[in-house]
């Protein structure tokens, strides 16, 4: 009986003393696709062209023909099914390696994983200071504290506003520039008395009445803001013969104080009942023909002589119309 294609090149395989694994390292063919034709099984193989080209390279490899194992190969093809046609099925190479445990992928996939986040941080780092080398000004705007941008914008506010707020909710700060300062208040009634270092601020919220007092010696030291609008204090006591500084704000001049930004001098305003008096006593010690002298009055009395004789001057102290 004739040999059959497998069994001439598994002879020829096994006469060389060449192992399966030795085809299949040399042909690059699998092992498992060499098994097959041994086996003269061509259905594992995927068809066509590289049926032929797989039982040529074994047969030039194991040292027969390879015409003549092509010719085998088609006529074993025919008489297992007549009606098959040599078509390539769909073939996947393999990759032939000297250890064929598979291997997990996952160590490679972590590796990629992570040096691609390396990657997307250094793209952003220096994304980031690219940006702020190229807008210095909107950084320190950004990093400035909330806070502080507040405190900014309300003393813009208060010191741009025309219109003066409202008494009983300001604030007052009171300051020593460059030395302390010992400051007596008067907070609605009530008296405090502290020294203000340079540095410290004393802060008053009256609803009425705010008295502040200190020496007039430290008049250069002192320093008045409210709701941050800088107030101008006086240089010199209000009142003459005083050695203190001392002055009042409430709801009356609080308004006069905003708007011209000072604390002004103001003089008292004469008392309308010595003003009555005294205009009462010009009048009748002129009338009289008298001189007046506060609420006193010189008359001018004809001697009792009859000869002419100097004018003695009497002193006439009330009411003058009785002197006459």
């Amino acid at each position: 009986m004739a040999q059959t294609l497998g069994e001439k090149l598994r002879e020829a395989r096994e006469a060389r003393g060449i192992s399966l694994s030795e085809v299949a390292d040399q042909t690059r063919i699998s092992p498992y696709y060499i098994e097959a034709i041994e086996r003269d099984d061509y259905k594992p193989l995927p068809g066509g062209i590289f049926n032929k080209g797989f039982v040529k390279s074994f047969a030039k490899f194991v040292g027969v023909d390879e015409n003549e194992a092509l010719a085998d190969y088609l006529n074993a093809l025919t008489i297992d099914n007549p009606n098959a046609t040599d078509e390539p099925r769909s073939y996947r190479p393999e990759v032939l390696t000297d250890d064929t445990s598979s291997r997990s992928g996952v160590p490679t996939v972590l590796i990629a994983v992570v040096i691609l986040g390396v990657m997307t941080a250094i793209i952003l780092v220096g994304l980031k200071y690219f940006w702020e080398s190229s807008n210095p000004a909107m950084v320190a705007d950004t990093n400035s504290s909330p806070a502080a941008n507040m405190s900014e914008v309300n003393a813009n506010t208060a010191t741009d506003s025309s219109t003066s707020p409202e008494f009983g909710v300001a604030r007052f700060e009171f300051k020593a520039v460059n030395q302390p300062v010992s400051l007596t208040a008067t907070n609605d009634g009530r008296v405090s008395t502290n020294v203000v270092t340079p540095g410290s601020v004393s802060a008053f919220e009256p609803k009425e009445s705010l008295k502040l007092s200190y020496s007039r010696s430290l008049a250069t030291a002192a320093s008045l803001t409210i709701n941050g609008k800088t107030i101008t204090l006086p240089a010199q006591p209000l009142e003459a013969r005083r050695n203190v500084i001392e002055f009042e704000i409430n709801a009356g001049n609080f308004a006069s104080i905003w708007t011209n930004g000072a604390i002004s001098a103001g003089r008292p305003s004469a008392t309308p009942n010595s003003n009555l008096v005294s205009t009462r006593s010009t009048n009748s010690a002129t009338a009289n023909g008298s001189i007046p002298i506060g609420n006193a009055a010189i008359v001018n009395a004809p001697s009792s002589n009859a000869r002419p004789s100097p004018t003695r001057r009497v002193i006439v102290v009330g009411n003058t119309n009785r002197a006459n």
